[in-house]
């Protein structure tokens, strides 16, 4: 390989950069003359929006600076390729670029529908006789890909959610019986709840733990949330619930739509969910008169990188480099994966797997790891998620605040 080109899509996260910088370095270590950045994905790419990322991080203290740099330092989309029957000219134009760049292997960082992006590139070129290899590397804080063990920014984002419900929970906690509050947490999550299971790592030997966790696995009941809240307040003096954003009702009902029906879609269909807090706790003070809160942490939880965990930058960053050595090989149309081992304590390793067993294919959390009469998270899940959380990399400091390398 002499020239790659590397993009970011979705969600962004905050070690989503660690794994530009693996995809840079390793290409270096491979004796790869040129590697492009597309500005703002696939979308960007169809735009010929390319950087050169010699001027980025030839320079050491830079690579180290984007491992710090939260967000996607290259820009990010949410563009949805056309299928490819009917709608070539598309496809013409990407394969038309990527000749005239001369660039040979194409490395996507992103979830479900970045990696639908790959599958579909990589069909395309097999069908028509293109030369050019595609690998997809994971990334995505709701850790909802299969195959691999788990996703890069999903570590990241549950060290943030256990960390600043601990703080929750203990500025709830700061008022007697008679200031009851209940503190209802929104984190995201569509349809899979692993981020909001996090919220399970918040209990340790200097905190309670929330009082209870609702995810998308498990079909929500208005009525029973409101009598545990009830039976809660008999015995604490505060209440803290985490919630996921796409908490369904019997009859498939998005919680947040209880409040208000209106809700944009993206490119790929997909409703914005944000309100379950707030809808949930307008519902339990009418029925309860206890006073509420209603937190949500957006983009909060996928941006801090300030707390990132560097178990999560060192995978991230390993990822990158993965696929660049298998594209070396000549391998394509697959993403790399994370396998965990922990005899002896938590090891992880990569491999490889066909992009089509992967893209559009949803992991949700085990229901047996859901302890649905206490509202909790069972042992199997925080033996799953601590190791994830190990481990901090000091932002680099300037005048008091956070350093960041952008473009």
């Amino acid at each position: 390989m002499k020239k790659i080109v590397v993009g970011q899509s979705g969600g962004p996260t905050s070690v989503i950069n660690s794994s530009v910088a693996g995809v840079y370095k390793k290409a270096k270590e491979l004796g790869v003359e040129k590697v492009y950045g597309m500005v703002y994905g696939i979308e960007g790419f169809l735009e010929e929006n390319f950087i050169d990322l010699d001027d980025y991080l030839s320079n050491n203290d830079n690579y180290e600076l984007l491992k710090r740099t939260p967000s996607a330092f290259l820009g990010s989309c949410r563009y949805k390729l056309p299928k490819i029957d009917g709608n070539e000219d598309v496809y013409e134009k990407i394969f038309s670029i990527l000749d005239k760049y001369e660039i040979d292997a194409f490395f996507y960082i992103g979830g479900n529908d970045s990696m639908d992006t790959i599958k579909m590139l990589s069909d395309y070129a097999s069908s028509h006789n293109k030369k050019q290899l595609f690998m997809g590397v994971p990334k995505t804080i709701d850790n909802d890909l299969p195959i691999t063990d788990h996703c890069p920014g999903y570590g990241s984002c549950a060290k943030y959610i256990a960390t600043s419900l601990k703080e929750i929970i203990r500025d709830n906690a700061s008022f007697s019986k008679n200031r009851l509050t209940v503190c209802i947490v929104e984190i995201m999550g569509r349809h899979a709840g692993w981020l909001t299971a996090a919220a399970a790592l918040a209990k340790d030997d200097t905190c309670e733990g929330v009082d209870a966790i609702y995810l998308p696995e498990v079909v929500f009941d208005v009525d029973k949330f409101i009598e545990n809240i009830k039976t809660l307040s008999e015995t604490k003096s505060s209440i803290v619930i985490a919630v996921s954003e796409g908490i369904q009702t019997s009859d498939s009902k998005f919680v947040c739509e209880l409040g208000s029906e209106d809700r944009a879609v993206d490119a790929f269909g997909h409703k914005q969910l944000s309100g379950t807090a707030s809808t949930l706790a307008n519902i339990v003070a009418k029925e309860t008169g206890f006073k509420t809160r209603a937190i949500e942490f957006s983009t909060l939880q996928r941006a801090a990188s300030h707390i990132a965990s560097l178990t999560d930058i060192n995978e991230a960053e390993l990822v990158g480099e993965k696929a660049v050595e298998e594209a070396s090989n000549g391998n394509t149309s697959m993403m790399v994966t994370l396998n965990r081992s922990d005899d002896n304590g938590y090891n992880c390793t990569t491999s490889v797997y066909d992009i089509h067993n992967i893209a559009n294919v949803e992991k949700k959390v085990p229901l047996e790891w859901i302890d649905n009469e206490n509202h909790q998270m069972k042992e199997e899940f925080i033996k799953y998620a601590k190791p994830l959380i190990i481990g901090e990399l000091q932002p680099i400091f300037k005048d008091g605040l956070p350093v960041h390398l952008i473009r």
